[in-house]
């Protein structure tokens, strides 16, 4: 049974410290540019540095988030700030973009590449395209069920890394555009709002089925009790989330999964405490599921009551007048603690006093009675939850104070007239002097021990073996010098450098002829009898449209969500990197995510007919990547704008009208804005609000875009493409 490694999330210095002496096997932070945690500390390129050489002391490998989109004008910096990752020797980048992915494996060979959870690898295809190229790991959707893992893990040899713990989006990661498209703040760019985590109402036609409840929040992944089929399953990398939380967070979630790990590896049985489970529920938590990586139901999913810390309950409200409220506690509560009292509209603070029998106290215990003040409108029977412990936290910042220790074992041999031999690991180290003999005053034994033993603030704990003869006389300096080399020895062993290569990048392309067109996507056969007739390339149709209507320029569109991959041989359209490997006659569509000229080469090489560019890209930038492509290549790029469309801004495994058991609906937002639902194939799709529309559409065939295309959506639409093709 092989033993995973522990991966574990540092969104600052003291998690990083946290994570190591709580027994991760590697951890993952970001710099302070192109990670998709913008608003963690992160990490400067000196302190990257710093954790790289702390880290492999302890044998602990560090991979570097890079899982941004990169434009055009960042690349530049971008490359550069990679060469410097691979200077200093970081073990892995973690990568999103398509076109940094080739450009990374092409330039530097030695360096690691891990493909994020971002880039949306979810079935066997996706994985079999990473392995073919290369990448040495795939960090799968958080959507992936154990069965397709199995199915991965069968038949490719790419190592896999599986999230197992800590929060979850609702959408497929790298395929939300909400924060995007509504506040402008991108989750592919590290910067996302959490539209999800905000307050919607849900309406089937005008019937209000929902009020103010956080409808798209999801609950925390906990799989603990799951970590041994995991294992059994010989996965790679057990990953926890948790860069945006704190170092107590941290630490308490490595250790329990560590425990799990050990306990399941030893005795083939996973080993829960759950006072400790409780402390991590203590300090964040919103309530816990499965995931869908066990297959949760629908019904366990979401936490539809509060987007943020629940708190553990520790008693409920008896009493409350004049802003004192009296309760009675199931657990202790201490001075210093955070408190939230759940009621019509909840209140919290720090409590800094509380009372038992009118007297001041600093702690209570289970059973206890006790008042404090504090404003709101509560009423009997509303809990009270503890959202903070400061006795936790003190108990673990005293337990961050013992540094984690690596096991040595030191042989030291000292025999009369030869030099002393220090043997550690493959290590040999002699002495200058011989040994000389001593009758008056000879070396004990254990004081050659302890001597040699004492490592002081290094990361090593010794056990030591010698043998020696009688009647011998050592320094204290030469056992002392001979420490020094051993640790200097230890330590430039285990700062291992990866060696460092730079090659040219290549990409072979076609010639691609320049040509201007437009496409319509469509969504029923009304609107097909409408524009039949115009002078249209292609026609986009969805499998449910695309066998009754009969034309030479259909194009079928697949889901971008596909667990098994059906046998086509028609030209298609396509959304995620498993059906560029499955299929030949393709274009890709808009989440792939292409944002700069080398996504779109990559694509080419492989034989993409033509590339769909982002949503998320400027007009300038636009210019950028067909200019720079034409620079680079020699050639021109053969590529695709959605220039009018109502476009899906989320797509996720959970379902808003399956849980509501309602074949239609819409959200509603705080600003009115209506948010249509539907589902295909049991996936939810959301679609914006309002539809994101161009006037001038002949600006984009100047900049060199061969084909925009239009989502027919209204008559306003058809009306729109009869204007067009007069």
């Amino acid at each position: 049974m092989k033993k995973p490694e522990l991966l574990a999330p540092a969104g600052n210095i003291e998690s990083f410290y946290a994570a190591i002496n709580a027994g991760c096997d590697a951890v993952y932070l970001g710099g302070k540019v192109f990670g998709a945690r913008a608003f963690s500390n992160n990490f400067t390129n000196e302190q990257i540095l710093e954790v790289v050489n702390y880290a492999h002391l302890y044998g602990v490998k560090v991979y570097i988030t890079c899982n941004t989109l990169i434009y055009e004008d960042e690349v530049e910096s971008f490359m550069e700030y990679i060469e410097y990752l691979h200077k200093i020797s970081v073990d892995a980048v973690i990568i999103q973009d398509i076109g940094m992915m080739d450009l990374i494996r092409k330039t530097f060979p030695n360096l690691e590449i891990h493909a994020s959870t971002q880039m949306h690898i979810h079935n066997l295809e996706g994985a079999k395209l990473l392995s073919s190229l290369g990448i040495k790991r795939v960090v799968l959707a958080r959507e992936t069920s154990i069965e397709e893992i199995k199915k991965i893990k069968e038949s490719t040899n790419i190592d896999l890394e599986i999230f197992v713990s800590g929060a979850l989006c609702m959408s497929y990661s790298g395929q939300c555009l909400m924060s995007s498209l509504i506040g402008n703040r991108s989750g592919n760019r590290g910067s996302c709002s959490q539209s999800c985590r905000m307050k919607y109402d849900l309406y089937n036609d005008e019937t209000k089925l929902s009020n103010d409840s956080y409808l798209l929040s999801t609950k925390d992944l906990n799989t603990l009790e799951y970590i041994g089929e995991l294992i059994d399953l010989g996965i790679h990398s057990i990953k926890l989330e948790g860069r945006m939380k704190s170092e107590y967070y941290v630490y308490q979630a490595v250790k329990l999964y560590r425990s799990a790990i050990t306990s399941y590896i030893e005795n083939k049985k996973v080993n829960i405490d759950c006072k400790e489970v409780e402390k991590l529920q203590t300090i964040f938590n919103r309530n816990f599921t499965k995931g869908f990586l066990f297959n949760e139901s629908n019904d366990n999913f979401l936490n539809s009551f509060r987007p943020n810390h629940m708190g553990i309950k520790i008693g409920e409200v008896i009493d409350y007048k004049n802003n004192l409220v009296t309760v009675k506690l199931t657990k202790p509560l201490n001075r210093l603690d955070g408190i939230r009292i759940i009621s019509d509209i909840d209140a919290g603070l720090i409590i800094t006093k509380m009372y038992k029998d009118n007297r001041s106290i600093d702690n209570a215990l289970e059973g206890d009675i006790i008042s404090f003040n504090i404003e709101g409108n509560f009423k009997v029977h509303d809990s009270l939850v503890k959202t903070s412990d400061v006795l936790l936290n003190n108990q673990i910042s005293e337990l961050l104070k013992n540094n984690r220790k690596v096991d040595i074992n030191i042989k030291l041999t000292c025999l009369l007239n030869n030099k002393i031999k220090l043997e550690v690991d493959d290590i040999e180290i002699y002495s200058e002097e011989v040994v000389e003999s001593s009758i008056k005053s000879p070396i004990d034994k254990q004081k050659i021990i302890e001597q040699i033993s004492k490592l002081g603030n290094t990361v090593y704990r010794a056990k030591t073996e010698v043998i020696m003869d009688d009647n011998i006389f050592i320094r204290i300096n030469t056992l002392n010098e001979l420490k020094r080399k051993m640790i200097e020895s230890l330590d430039n062993k285990r700062r291992y450098i990866i060696p460092y290569i730079k090659k040219d990048y290549t990409c072979l392309v076609d010639e691609i002829k320049e040509e201007q067109g437009f496409n319509v996507l469509l969504h029923n056969e009304e609107d097909y009898n409408l524009i039949k007739d115009k002078k249209i390339k292609n026609i986009y149709l969805e499998e449910s449209l695309y066998n009754k209507i009969e034309d030479n320029r259909k194009i079928l569109k697949i889901s971008r969500v596909i667990n098994k991959h059906e046998e086509h041989n028609e030209e298609l359209l396509v959304g995620e990197l498993g059906s560029v490997n499955k299929y030949k006659n393709i274009i890709t569509d808009y989440s792939l995510n292409v944002v700069n000229s080398y996504s779109v080469a990559f694509l080419h090489s492989l034989g993409v007919k033509r590339v769909t560019l982002s949503y998320e890209l400027k007009k300038y930038q636009i210019k950028d990547i067909v200019d720079s492509y034409k620079l680079r290549y020699k050639k021109n790029p053969n590529l695709e704008l959605i220039v009018s469309s109502i476009p899906e801004v989320m797509i996720s495994k959970f379902n808003l009208l399956q849980y509501f058991k309602i074949n239609n609906a819409y959200l509603l937002d705080s600003f009115n804005n209506k948010y249509k639902i539907e589902q295909e194939n049991n996936i939810m799709k959301i679609y914006h609000y309002k539809k994101i529309t161009e006037d001038d559409y002949s600006e984009y065939f100047k900049l060199g875009i061969n084909t925009l295309r239009i989502h027919i959506e209204d008559k306003e639409d058809i009306t729109k493409l009869n204007n067009i093709m007069m």
